[in-house]
């Protein structure tokens, strides 16, 4: 699985104009699932975010993690995060490497219910839907995790 964690103020995702998922102070979390990752790698990940020390400490150090701060996540799916620019002769990406919808969204309801079990509040987009997705990046602090089945 792969995810780009960003530190936020705030964030929120529209569906049709709806809002359907915000978080506060925390997360930030799109989470691109590929053909080889099981229930394991979803775990694991949510573990690593649950415990990403990107939060600062009194002194400004990046010594805190969501937990430690009582953060919320917002959790967004996105196939797109397995593009593949490399090998092609165009521009046009090859997103072969992205799980069919079959199997990457138990995997991604997967992941949020660990991360909701490690103790942080998870509010979600809609998977699959076309999503517009704002938020109030904090520092920025951008972190991309790949984590290997």
């Amino acid at each position: 699985m792969r995810a780009v964690v960003q530190r936020v103020s705030s964030a929120s995702v529209r569906v049709e104009g709806e809002t359907v998922g915000a978080c506060g102070r925390g997360l930030l979390v799109l989470v691109g699932v590929r053909h080889e990752d099981t229930s394991e790698t979803a775990a694991r990940l949510a573990a690593k975010i649950a415990r990403l020390r990107i939060f600062e400490n009194e002194e400004g150090r990046f010594d805190r993690s969501i937990l430690d701060i009582g953060g919320e996540a917002l959790v967004v799916s996105q196939f797109t995060l397995l593009a593949d620019a490399r090998r092609q002769k165009g521009t046009r990406p090859d997103f072969s490497q992205a799980a069919p919808k079959e199997q990457a969204e138990p995997l991604y309801e997967r992941f949020c219910e660990e991360l909701r079990a490690l103790g942080v509040p998870v509010a979600t987009g809609s998977f699959g839907a076309y999503m517009e997705v704002e938020i109030v990046n904090d520092g920025p602090v951008t972190i991309v995790l790949d984590v290997e089945p």
